[in-house]
């Protein structure tokens, strides 16, 4: 059973300042308003290896997973995952130029049983819940995103 979301969005700015926004992990929680706390977990700038903690608020209790980037081609897309309670995730977020200063911002998320792992009939449940809550979350954050870098302040 694996569930995938996937949103977009077109902003007003360039990928390179959109990608200099999401990839500031310390600024996040002042950036996406889903995101309570980030604890980065590695040096330097953000590479494949980059992990950190990021706890949010989703389908009405506080979440944290570790991320880790596995993918990053700078400022065009980048990959990460991670895993708990029996579960694989895997995100990714693209960034597409479309004419001067502006964007489409492709977020994607899948969620999986880690392998020798095989949910139960509660669990398909809370997937579909799951993916709708997803899918409002990662919207809200591409709008917060927007409007963060389409400022001009």
């Amino acid at each position: 059973m694996t569930t995938t979301v996937v949103v977009e969005r077109r902003i007003a700015a360039s990928p390179g300042r959109v990608w200099e926004s999401l990839t500031d992990l310390r600024r996040l929680p002042r950036l996406l308003t889903g995101v309570r706390r980030v604890e980065v977990l590695t040096e330097g700038g953000f590479a494949v290896g980059t992990r950190w903690r990021e706890t949010r608020r989703l389908l009405g209790r506080e979440a944290t997973e570790e991320m880790t980037v596995t993918v990053c081609v700078p400022p065009e897309r980048y990959a990460t995952v991670a895993g708990t309670r029996g579960f694989r995730y895997d995100s990714e977020v693209t960034l597409r130029a479309e004419g001067p200063g502006a964007c489409v911002l492709r977020a994607s998320f899948t969620a999986r049983p880690a392998p020798g792992r095989k949910p139960g009939p509660a669990a398909r449940l809370l997937a579909r819940a799951g993916a709708r809550a997803v899918a409002k979350s990662l919207a809200k954050d591409l709008e917060d995103l927007a409007m963060a870098v389409e400022s001009p302040f």
